[in-house]
């Protein structure tokens, strides 16, 4: 602790004069995957974006060889937009909150290793395609419909248990870190928690649920909420913290009740 009651992070004791960072590449999609390594002088405070614009800037690899730049995505640069994760080191997340000191400290090594999220179609090098993530919040009507643009007076009452909890299922940016850990989440076998926990948020709504009973459809297919195999790797690897097996359990409770008493409705 410090004397301002600040928690002091641990810093590299010996840092080293130089790095390297082993990139996997691709120079297309359906092109075979190759290995880069580069080496950069040590500064601190970098993240892994920063290091990678560094590589840009003199794409050499540590035999001397020229090459193309690295190819990744990035916007916000503040771990809100989600577009900038890979696996780093063999851990799905952001690049732009990844520590280059917190890095080397952890492996005890001096060598990064970055390469693409292996549960999207690989664009090219870093970049993945996740768009599949945008089909499976349709898939289960993650929007509230309007009836118009017209003024319709304050929104309905929600208790302040309610709105706390939608809170933390509304910091989701589609990052796709629990997919990418899911160990259920292969192709079109399961629909995954991203989803899931977005269906749970606008069922919370109190004009959300009255399309409940769609969303709850959107569930209950051959990729449905029924895969979860409960690994729980999605809590751990969510770089929000969103309780995202409490909405797996949470939705899977509505879907049973909605199976067995929905016929009340009709």
């Amino acid at each position: 602790m410090t004397n301002n009651g600040h928690i002091e992070k641990k810093r590299l004791e010996n840092p080293p004069k130089k790095f390297k960072l082993k990139i996997q590449r691709r120079e297309k999609a359906d092109a075979p995957v190759s290995w880069d390594t580069f080496e950069l002088p040590y500064r601190r405070n970098l993240n892994v974006i920063s290091a990678l614009m560094d590589v840009r800037k003199e794409p050499v690899t540590i035999e001397g060889k020229q090459t193309t730049p690295p190819v990744w995505d990035m916007s916000c640069l503040e771990q809100v937009c989600g577009i900038c994760t890979m696996v780093i080191d063999g851990k799905v997340r952001q690049s732009c909150s990844a520590l280059i000191d917190d890095l080397l400290l952890a492996s005890g090594t001096d060598e990064i290793t970055l390469q693409p999220m292996s549960k999207f179609p690989n664009i090219r090098d870093l970049r993945v395609d996740r768009s599949r993530m945008f089909e499976h919040l349709k898939q289960v009507d993650a929007w509230i419909e309007l009836d118009g643009s017209h003024d319709l007076g304050p929104g309905p009452a929600i208790s302040n248990e309610t709105a706390q909890e939608r809170y933390e299922y509304s910091r989701c940016m589609t990052c796709g870190c629990c997919l990418e850990a899911c160990p259920q989440y292969e192709g079109d076998q399961y629909i995954g928690p991203q989803a899931i926990a977005q269906a749970r948020l606008f069922n919370m709504h109190p004009t959300g649920k009255t399309d409940i009973e769609e969303r709850l459809n959107g569930l209950m297919g051959d990729d449905g909420i029924g895969n979860c195999g409960n690994a729980q790797n999605c809590v751990q690897v969510c770089p929000m913290s969103i309780p995202l097996t409490k909405a797996i359990y949470e939705t899977n409770r509505d879907i049973t009740v909605n199976a067995l008493f929905g016929w009340l409705k009709k």
